[in-house]
């Protein structure tokens, strides 16, 4: 990857934001790889050398990894009994599997807590993310498999870096803290070892169609990030939406019952992951440069 300097940063700052000793060690795949798209995954690898980014861009993980520091230092101060930063292992048919976990609280009677720290966007609490649940839950199965011990307990201790006491103290639904700890529910056994056995499947599958150049299968609408076309009923002279359907018929059906200063705005649907290139890779995925769209 190449790193630009747009906004000419001095280079002791490029040097400290673009720093990183990560390493997934000796596995073929990582936690964070697995949960993702295994079109995404090969598209990064394939194009690795193509990929820009700049040094600004790398503000918001640095100081994810320096929260992740402050915590470790802290439990090590405190002399706790927690184990973090530990990296496991486990094979899947001939794959490796590596995930390090940030926080284990071992609890010999009844089963370990793990907790994972995520520097993030108030948006991302108050919506609840898939990918939390599936990565936690990856944490869970790569402890019972390499370690022989039940989880009890997942948690996702969040830093919210955009949050705002005034929006706290005015909306209901606005988180009242800076720091909101939530809980993930534990998968059974069952679902856990299902959830990795399809997705290492689909990434050996992958793989094997990357090296042999054929077509990667496409990514579904949840690996888009995909919002739905919705359609508003408004009022004239208000801001906010009256309700929002689905479908054009019913939001046309509630209009009838209303008078003529409500009217119907159409509100389009996006692949909002490819259209702001979060991927890193959609300028080289035929995809979404064909508009080819695979399903949800």
């Amino acid at each position: 990857m190449e790193i630009t300097n747009n906004f000419k940063l001095p280079e002791f700052v490029v040097e400290a934001l673009t720093f990183s000793d990560y390493s997934r060690g000796d596995a073929q795949i990582s936690v964070t790889q697995l949960i993702d798209s295994p079109r995404i995954v090969q598209l990064q690898k394939q194009f690795a050398d193509e990929q820009k980014k700049d040094a600004v861009d790398f503000v918001w993980s640095r100081f994810g990894t320096s929260v992740h520091n402050m915590f470790e230092e802290s439990l090590k101060a405190a002399e706790s009994d927690a184990i973090t930063e530990e990296r496991l292992f486990t094979e899947w048919r001939g794959w490796r599997l590596s995930g390090a976990i940030d926080v284990q609280e071992v609890h010999h009677e009844d089963g370990v807590i793990i907790s994972d720290f995520k520097v993030t966007s108030v948006w991302s609490v108050i919506n609840d993310k898939p990918s939390w649940h599936q990565q936690l839950n990856v944490y869970a199965y790569l402890v019972r498999k390499s370690k022989g011990q039940a989880v009890k307990k997942l948690q996702i201790v969040t830093l919210l870096r955009d949050w705002s006491r005034r929006k706290a103290e005015q909306e209901r639904n606005y988180p009242s803290a800076p720091i909101v700890v939530i809980d993930i529910p534990v998968w059974s056994n069952e679902e856990q070892d299902q959830y990795v056995g399809e997705q290492m499947q689909k990434h050996i599958d992958a793989e094997f169609d990357a090296a042999t150049e054929q077509t990667l299968t496409a990514c579904t609408g949840e690996e888009m990030w995909e919002k739905a076309t919705v359609y508003a009923v408004m009022r004239k002279g208000r801001k906010s939406a009256i309700k929002l359907f689905p479908t054009e018929v019913a939001a046309e059906d509630r209009l009838a019952s209303l008078d003529k200063t409500h009217y119907i705005e159409t509100r389009a649907g996006e692949k909002t992951r490819c259209a702001g290139d979060w991927c890193g890779v959609s300028q080289w995925c035929d995809q979404w440069q064909e508009g080819v769209w695979g399903t949800s």
